[in-house]
């Protein structure tokens, strides 16, 4: 267990398409402008070994079964963790994460049907026991999602290729797991950006300002 000094830890999550990585970075650049020491990462891909494992599962130019595509994402955050949100966390930083353990929890515990305890006891390890202070939830519907993602006119990630079936086992996972937490900011996905990005924006200078 690494004994934190300091620094706050913000997760963002919700379904591909959601507006998470908009909020990020319009978080990271608000909070950067008040002078405020802030570091905007993800999961998967925020380190050199990151990069290379979040092609993997992105891409799936070759077949990857559930354990396995749950295990590359739990290597990324191993790394992710030791490399970038500790040594952060120790310089007093806030850090705001596109993505973290609730992911592989919703993705591939609601959505492939992987045993949840298990995901759990395994992203406890890699993170070394830290939790996020603050989750922020941007929650959407799936029609919103797969509208927002087509008009990316981008690649298809492979989680952005599956069936409707199962983006609302997504859309269940997240509910039901922020449902029974405290430190969950719930966001109107369907907002404007500018809404969305004030309303949380707000909740972590509490906690910042708490500390």
């Amino acid at each position: 267990m690494v004994s934190r000094k300091k620094g706050l830890l913000v997760s963002i999550e919700g379904i591909d398409g959601s507006g998470k990585s908009t909020l990020a970075a319009s978080l990271v650049a608000t909070l950067s402008s008040a002078g405020l020491p802030v570091l905007l990462t993800k999961e998967p891909g925020a380190t050199q070994l990151g990069t290379i494992l979040r092609a993997l599962v992105q891409k799936k130019e070759m077949p990857i079964c559930s354990k396995a595509e749950y295990l590359l994402f739990a290597a990324d955050r191993a790394q992710h963790f030791e490399q970038i949100i500790i040594p952060a966390l120790e310089q007093g930083k806030i850090i705001i994460s596109d993505r973290m353990a609730d992911s592989s929890l919703v993705y591939q515990g609601y959505g492939r049907g992987l045993d949840k305890t298990m995901i759990t006891q395994v992203n406890s390890w890699t993170m070394n026991g830290i939790t996020p202070d603050i989750t922020i939830y941007v929650k959407v519907s799936a029609q919103t999602a797969f509208k927002r993602i087509i008009q990316r006119n981008a690649e298809f990630t492979s989680f952005e290729k599956e069936q409707a079936a199962f983006i609302e086992r997504l859309i269940i996972g997240f509910d039901e797991l922020f449902a029974a937490r405290t430190n969950t900011v719930w966001c109107d996905g369907e907002q404007t950006p500018e809404h969305i990005s004030d309303y949380a924006e707000r909740s972590i200078i509490s906690s910042w300002n708490a500390l």
